[in-house]
């Protein structure tokens, strides 16, 4: 509830139009409030001082003239003052018009949808919210200047579109800024957070492992690329291929620059060739060195089994021929070397008698 004291002493006031506290005052910084309301107090002073200047404001609010006129620009933009330079090489020097907003109004050529007076109840009820007073004020360092009522409005849809933290906010410009070196439009951080919503990055903490995560990713495909000597960097299709070694098929790392170090005698090496030999060790189920180790001890193994086997199978299916010295040969496997000559002495006893 709020009541006003009557008092019949004038001390004098100065009428200010609702159009100005519902719709405008909710737009702009404290500072341009202020400028705004005591000029436009002497203005409606009958009595005022023509000397009273831009210089006057600046003294009695103890800010600096370049803040006055960033005011007076501000409002200007707002289309509720017209600024004309007066003559000299002062370049704040700049008497100022202020508007009928009566009369804007009455032609609606500033107010014409109830969705603006709307917006102007989101921002000034951020006035009641720290934390989103607090993200205002931390993107408006960021970007150097003062938020346009616009901008605060559209933050603020897209805050509730992709369910946006006031932290990764206040993140996404400090990395759009960081990232591209200058400030960018609403539009374009909205890209950005849209991008992030559709990798499932819903904090500043996801965020920061996600840029961790590539930055780790970037290195892994530079040091592929640099065992098989190739000097460039990799394609979009080599980096899906080199993380399917690494997410799909689990491979270390240390596994596929063996692979690549298999490479090095081809005349052509490429990912493709790569991708060949892991495809191979995957179906195998060989995932690091050690697998591979036993991998290839197993495939020795195997080889040397199935040579013996062969070598075995070959000499069983020779042909046996029988000969007339075969019956020889086993007559001779009987008798001992003693006993063969014994018999060959007897056998030539006959012969010279």
């Amino acid at each position: 509830m709020f009541f006003k004291e009557v008092n019949e002493t004038d001390l004098g006031e100065t009428a200010i139009a609702n159009i100005f506290i519902d719709i405008f005052m909710p737009m702009a910084d404290g500072l341009y409030v202020k400028v705004y309301l005591l000029a436009y107090r002497i203005v409606c002073d009958r009595n005022n001082n023509l000397k009273y200047d831009n210089n006057s404001i600046a003294r009695d609010l103890n800010i600096p003239l370049s803040d006055v006129i960033a005011a007076w620009k501000f409002w200007q933009n707002k289309g509720i003052i017209k600024m004309h330079k007066n003559e000299g090489s002062d370049d704040f020097d700049y008497s100022i018009e202020f508007l009928d907003l009566k009369r804007l109004c009455t032609e609606n050529t500033l107010i014409n949808t109830a969705s603006i007076k709307s917006d102007s109840d989101r921002i000034a009820s951020t006035a009641e919210n720290p934390s989103m007073s607090k993200m205002f004020s931390s993107i408006s360092k960021i970007v150097g200047r003062y938020l346009e009522p616009s901008e605060s409005t559209a933050i603020m849809s897209i805050m509730e579109k992709y369910n946006v933290t006031y932290d990764l906010m206040i993140y996404a410009y400090q990395y759009i800024k960081d990232s591209t070196g200058s400030s960018k439009p609403v539009k374009y951080m909205e890209g950005v957070i849209r991008n992030w919503y559709d990798s499932n990055l819903h904090t500043t903490e996801d965020v920061k492992n996600s840029f961790a995560l590539k930055s780790e990713r970037y290195n892994l495909y530079k040091t592929v690329f640099n065992e098989l000597g190739f000097y460039r960097q990799a394609s979009n299709p080599e980096k899906r291929t080199i993380d399917t070694w690494l997410d799909d098929y689990n491979m270390d790392i240390e596994l596929i620059l063996e692979a690549c170090s298999k490479a090095k005698n081809v005349s052509n090496p490429s990912i493709t060739f790569i991708n060949g030999v892991i495809k191979k060790w995957n179906e195998k189920n060989v995932k690091n060195l050690s697998d591979l180790k036993l991998f290839e001890e197993e495939y020795k193994q195997t080889k040397t089994s199935e040579k013996k086997s062969s070598a075995s199978h070959n000499k069983k299916s020779l042909p046996t021929v029988k000969t007339r010295f075969h019956n020889i040969n086993q007559t001779f496997n009987k008798y001992s070397p003693d006993e063969l000559e014994k018999i060959l002495q007897e056998s030539q006893k006959d012969k010279f008698k």
